[in-house]
């Protein structure tokens, strides 16, 4: 797949208007967006009070207001959620669920930036690579149409390989950003936001318990198999499948492992493209 080409991946567009709408979404989310600057794109992980995942979107800001693209995740659950905690007094209007896609290319491309957003993280094309937000009813630009699009089995395989998460198998009650290879979504400077307290107490006293591994076999697993490792102890869980690879959690004292144990299949673990290591403060160090 080194060849010029193109792939698109659904997502939600959720229009926030008015002067507080930075503050709003700096306090809903992982990371700091309340002093960006319009023109800026801002990856970001949309998280329970407890830290536990309910998905991950980009937030491009402009001078009167944001788009929430809402990347991996229910679109509708994120609105509802914004919308219960919006005060009568916060000058944000939220505008409804539009559908969109959010399209990636690789290759010698002769690219027009004139629309792409720099989201600064790796959502399958690299960590610096632009991407671009195709709103509904509107048209590709002439020298992305142009370009041969994948396969739905070639946008997933290389999900799979970056590891990025998705919903149920990596973006559910049992996972937090850390785990998943997301510390790049995440700033620990902000200040107080939704379940800040709890990541800032993952990384100050290195409590990742699993992180996200990429594994490939000579058969088929199926995503919730459970992983054992040489002693048969429990080591993890398949969290994604197609055909003879995918992702799994993997249990912190087994990372070092190069392969487990899925009943009778050995399975061969590799770090995904994209995952970023946890951090460690001064608490986990001693």
């Amino acid at each position: 797949m080194s060849a010029a080409s193109r792939w698109g991946t659904p997502v939600s567009l959720i229009r926030l208007e008015g002067s507080d709408t930075r503050r709003f979404l700096h306090g809903q989310s992982s990371q700091a967006i309340e002093l960006a600057q319009p023109g800026a794109c801002l990856a970001t992980c949309l998280i329970s009070p407890t830290a536990r995942m309910r998905g991950l979107a980009l937030v491009g800001v402009d001078d009167s207001g944001a788009d929430l693209i809402v990347i991996a995740g229910d679109g509708e659950a994120v609105r509802i959620s914004l919308d219960r905690v919006l005060f009568p007094a916060d000058n944000v209007r939220l505008g409804a669920v539009e559908p969109a896609t959010l399209w990636q290319w690789q290759g010698d491309v002769e690219v027009d930036g004139a629309d792409l957003l720099q989201p600064g993280v790796d959502l399958g094309s690299g960590p610096d690579a632009s991407v671009l937000l195709q709103r509904s009813g509107s048209k590709l630009p002439s020298w992305l149409e142009a370009l041969p699009q994948w396969s739905s089995e070639q946008v997933e395989a290389n999900r799979l390989r970056h590891g990025l998460p998705a919903a149920p198998g990596e973006l559910n009650d049992d996972t937090n950003p850390f785990e998943l290879g997301l510390a790049a979504w995440v700033s620990l400077d902000k200040g107080c936001y939704v379940g800040q307290e709890t990541l800032a107490k993952l990384a100050t006293y290195d409590g990742v318990k699993q992180q996200l591994r990429c594994w490939q076999s000579s058969k088929a697993v199926e995503p919730g198999t459970s992983l054992s490792n040489a002693e048969g102890e429990r080591a993890g869980v398949v969290t994604s499948a197609q055909g003879h690879q995918g992702l799994a959690l993997i249990r912190r004292s087994c990372l070092d492992a190069a392969t487990l144990q899925a009943g009778t299949v050995t399975l061969t673990l590799s770090k995904p493209l994209g995952f970023i290591d946890p951090p460690v403060g001064a608490g986990g160090q001693g």
